[in-house]
């Protein structure tokens, strides 16, 4: 068996295949903790201490010492903030608000390693094009929503209502590889064979 690189703290397949693209072996498992917003707190700021949090919640003597990666997800909309919709009302209530608009979806990445932190953020601009209702609960009843921030998966179904998006397309999905890349190799894990 294949030695881990690094622990992901997730239990997002999403993230475990975009890990996997870039060849590193992993353990992973996912971490329970309040995601909630604090009072008055800038969403890239919740964002990044989530993924801190996430990052900080496992304990590395279980996986050896070996780096742990983590991250968060959210949809931004103005200021409001699409976490994963716990009812097929919350659900498609996102996206009657998502319909026709462009917002925001921030993922925050962080890595420990060492004695070492290291954080990135990825930050994308999605535009969609007008959903009717009819779309929108079908939509959900393929089962594709839930556990989606903002209900929806860009990689699945749920890119048919994507006109454009500017910015990272992993970043989307859940796990922006090429500032993964970049904090990997900080920590002295090369994706291509070299961190030079």
């Amino acid at each position: 068996m294949i030695q881990p690189q690094i622990h992901l703290a997730s239990s997002s397949p999403r993230r475990r295949e975009l890990l996997a693209v870039l060849g590193i072996s992993f353990s992973h498992a996912g971490v329970d903790l309040d995601e909630s917003r604090n009072a008055g707190e800038p969403v890239d700021d919740m964002v990044m201490r989530l993924a801190r949090e996430k990052a900080f919640a496992v304990d590395r003597t279980q996986y050896g010492g070996i780096p742990v990666l983590a991250a968060d997800t959210v949809v931004v909309l103005a200021d409001q903030v699409f976490g994963k919709p716990q009812s097929k009302e919350e659900a498609l209530a996102m996206l009657a608000a998502l319909s026709g608009q462009s917002h925001r979806v921030l993922t925050a990445v962080a890595l420990i390693y060492d004695d070492e932190l290291g954080t990135a953020m990825s930050a994308t601009e999605v535009r969609f094009r007008d959903i009717n209702p009819d779309e929108a609960l079908a939509y959900w009843q393929s089962g594709e929503p839930a556990g989606k921030a903002g209900a929806y998966a860009i990689q699945g179904l749920g890119g048919i209502f994507v006109g454009s998006i500017k910015g990272s397309y992993t970043g989307v999905v859940g796990l922006p590889v090429f500032e993964t890349a970049d904090l990997l190799a900080q920590a002295g894990i090369a994706v291509l064979g070299t961190t030079d």
